[in-house]
């Protein structure tokens, strides 16, 4: 991946986690350790990936996101904001009475927003669906989805999964958050991952590790290279880190939901510039 683009993403990828965190702490609380264990691949498809329109966001052949752990809401709102789907004073607005932005995605609420997610296992079922409609009507669109380890656990998933694989749904990519936590704890201590590259090949998938989900390039490298497989549907393990960018919040047990002041957000993002070294 060229330098310039990466550090393009970079920049685009702090503004769109600044943006998480001082959201959330608009509202005074919210998922942050899951929205930000995602922020660059939203970023990497968002902006480099994805045949999207804000002017246009219902158009029938666009490449669409179903973000099937719905709790990351909040990351998804802010990176929508940064493409021009709706205005970003809207994230101060996140979960508050009358909102546009609810604590889950709703695709009758927010422009660009593809399926409700917040159901787990619900919305990678839809995304299958969606894929396999894409593809009878003749759409070259693609269909991405975003799903948890801990939503990995409900036996739906893996029903879908099946699916996908027997129809040879290429067109589907499908992107697991590897990152270790549920909303309980440890997802070692609750229900072991096991082999997940395994696990998925065994439904007739495309499966690609990605040894580190925050880096562009192994991000982008999977991603070609899952390309050049016409007659699968594409798996994504993505190695992360929950709350990765909110140093507060990284690795720690408690971080599936926090609450954050508006002093401590600016504190975390002066912290994340120093790291950044921005």
């Amino acid at each position: 991946m060229d330098a310039g683009l990466i550090k393009d993403l970079k920049d685009k990828a702090f503004d769109i986690r600044s943006r998480t965190i001082r959201e959330i702490a608009s509202f005074g609380s919210g998922h942050m350790g899951g929205s930000m264990s995602i922020v660059e691949l939203l970023t990497y498809l968002y902006y480099n990936e994805m045949n999207v329109d804000p002017e246009n966001p219902g158009k029938d052949d666009r490449d669409r996101l179903v973000v099937s752990k719905g709790h990351s809401g909040p990351a998804v709102y802010a990176t929508l904001s940064t493409k021009g789907f709706f205005p970003e004073s809207w994230l101060e607005t996140l979960n508050q009475g009358g909102t546009r932005l609810p604590s889950h995605c709703d695709m009758t609420k927010t422009p660009g927003v593809d399926f409700t997610g917040g159901s787990l296992g619900q919305g990678f079922s839809a995304a299958v669906g969606i894929a396999l409609g894409q593809r009878l009507k003749g759409y070259a669109a693609r269909t991405f989805t975003i799903i948890g380890d801990g939503e990995a656990q409900e036996g739906q998933i893996y029903e879908a999964a099946e699916a996908a694989g027997a129809w040879k749904l290429s067109n589907l990519f499908g992107f697991l958050d590897l990152n270790g936590q549920q909303l309980d704890g440890y997802t070692k201590d609750i229900i072991p991952s096991m082999d997940m590259k395994a696990r998925w090949e065994s439904f007739g998938w495309d499966v690609h590790e990605v040894e580190n989900g925050h880096d562009f390039s192994c991000i982008a490298d999977a991603v070609e290279k899952a390309k050049t497989v016409t007659d699968k549907p594409h798996m994504f393990i993505m190695h992360t880190i929950k709350s990765y960018g909110y140093i507060p919040g990284e690795g720690i047990k408690s971080n599936h939901s926090m609450p954050v002041t508006k002093e401590q957000a600016e504190a975390a993002i002066e912290e994340l510039r120093k790291r950044e070294g921005r």
